[in-house]
């Protein structure tokens, strides 16, 4: 039986194997990740989310790649806990621009008991816009985790960010196991779970395969697996790492595909240094997922009116809303289009010189 044969996701992945398939010619590994796509997903129709910072900064946790760490001096502008009205203001800004997801992060190493009921609220609001929720905001406990569930957080977000033999060389504040036991409880709460890594933090290629390995043969696959380039920031300590190759940066794409057929895969920190073509050699390989806006939490990510137009040269449209017909989306993505096109032009004679 070939991989594409098969209808059931594997959870019994073998490093030899991954590795046979990650090496095989790019033409055929992007054909098989495109062939096992096209199974599972409308291959013309990206998902996308809009991510906010809610509380930036000052974390205690030390991963080397991260500006809002409190161990490094990134001159990150700090902020503390968001107001509900402000949070669900952007969210309605999000869902106005085409997103069907608002992701909402804080640089916690975990919430503490009097902001949960704010960050509750928060979900609860946006959920009452209909949009989808997720939430990241460092390890949950069982109650945490099922007190969001009861709020109505669709997907949480907590990423595993590398193979466990690399993960000492970049965080030491929290083990591979603490991260393991919040998705356990994110799970067990019935919340979806999004998890995925970082390429380019100078892992070798048998870390980068150790990764999806690991996502791939959880119990339960996520059902988003976000795989982030590198975005380096002066002050951190990766700062200086050398770059991905582009080529080697898609074939994860495609083998994260392959190896998880059911889950969106996400396209996401990262793409601000990505070309038109390299993104597009992306959604090929099988990402059918972005972040979408100006802002990845305190990284650039391409501004709305570049991904709308990179879609309509590629005749790829955002998954439409729930309730929402195929014509009601085109149409409100070449207004949004047309809408920042006019603001583009508009010159404002009153404006002091």
């Amino acid at each position: 039986m070939t991989l594409t044969d098969s209808k059931d996701t594997r959870h019994d992945w073998t490093y030899d194997e991954v590795k046979a398939l990650f090496e095989q010619p790019f033409n055929d590994l992007l054909f098989t990740a495109q062939t096992i796509h096209r199974n599972y997903f409308n291959p013309n129709q990206v998902q996308t989310s809009t991510l906010l910072s809610i509380k930036t900064g000052t974390c205690p946790e030390d991963c080397k790649y991260c500006p809002q760490s409190g161990h490094y001096n990134t001159g990150l502008e700090k902020q503390k806990l968001m107001e509900v009205e402000a949070v669900l203001a952007k969210a309605k800004d999000a869902k106005t621009t085409g997103a069907t997801r608002f992701c909402m992060g804080a640089a916690w190493k975990h919430p503490s008991k009097k902001d949960m009921p704010y960050v509750l609220e928060m979900v609860k609001g946006v959920k009452a816009l209909g949009l989808e929720t997720c939430m990241t905001l460092g390890m949950l406990d069982n109650e945490q985790a099922a007190s969001l569930a009861e709020a109505g957080l669709d997907y949480y977000n907590h990423n595993l960010d590398t193979s466990p033999e690399f993960y000492g060389s970049i965080i030491t504040t929290r083990t591979y196991q603490d991260r393991l036991n919040t998705l356990a409880h994110v799970r067990d709460a019935g919340i979806k779970v999004c998890s995925g890594g970082i390429i380019g933090m100078g892992e070798g290629e048998k870390d980068r395969l150790g990764l999806l390995i690991q996502l791939a043969n959880m119990p339960q696959q996520p059902e988003s697996v976000p795989i982030n380039m590198l975005v380096k920031v002066d002050g951190t300590p990766l700062d200086n790492v050398d770059d991905v190759d582009p080529i080697e940066f898609i074939r994860i794409i495609a083998l994260a595909r392959i190896m998880m057929p059911k889950s969106y895969v996400r396209l996401s920190a990262g793409r601000e240094n990505m070309s038109k073509e390299m993104q597009a050699l992306a959604f090929f390989a099988g990402a059918n997922s972005i972040f979408y806006g100006e802002c990845l939490l305190t990284t650039p990510n391409p501004e709305k009116n570049k991904d709308l137009q990179l879609f309509k040269s590629l005749g790829i449209s955002p998954e439409q809303h729930i309730g929402q017909s195929d014509t009601a989306q085109v149409q409100q993505l070449q207004q949004a289009i047309e809408q920042q096109q006019d603001q583009a032009l508009f010159y404002d004679a009153t404006a002091t010189p």
